[in-house]
């Protein structure tokens, strides 16, 4: 199920912008505590690291991503996750905009 709506957030208003404006998102802590970034990525292939653990949440579009280690490319769409480890890397290639939802720790 691809969430649609975020209730009870603070959100950082100034945007993280990435790669020349490729990857751009916001800050959101809920109230429990638990951090997301909420953002698009438009198309282009990208590397990022990683500090904590990850999982990415499609909301809209699709992407490829492969793991650090991994020669695999796999496709990730709508409402479809996928987990990060932490201390590690990951490239994304997308071809249209990919919205997503950015789950830390």
């Amino acid at each position: 199920m691809t969430t649609e709506k975020i209730d009870g957030v603070s959100v950082t208003t100034h945007a993280n912008v990435y790669f020349d404006g490729k990857c751009i998102s916001h800050n959101l802590t809920l109230s429990d505590g638990t951090k997301l970034s909420v953002g698009v990525i438009l198309p282009a292939s990208l590397t990022f690291n990683t500090g904590a653990p990850e999982i990415m949440e499609c909301v809209g579009g699709f992407c490829e991503y492969k793991l650090d280690g991994s020669s695999d490319w796999v496709r990730s769409s709508a409402g479809e996750k996928f987990s990060i480890p932490g201390n590690s890397k990951f490239e994304i290639r997308v071809t249209e905009p990919y919205h997503y939802i950015c789950h830390f720790g």
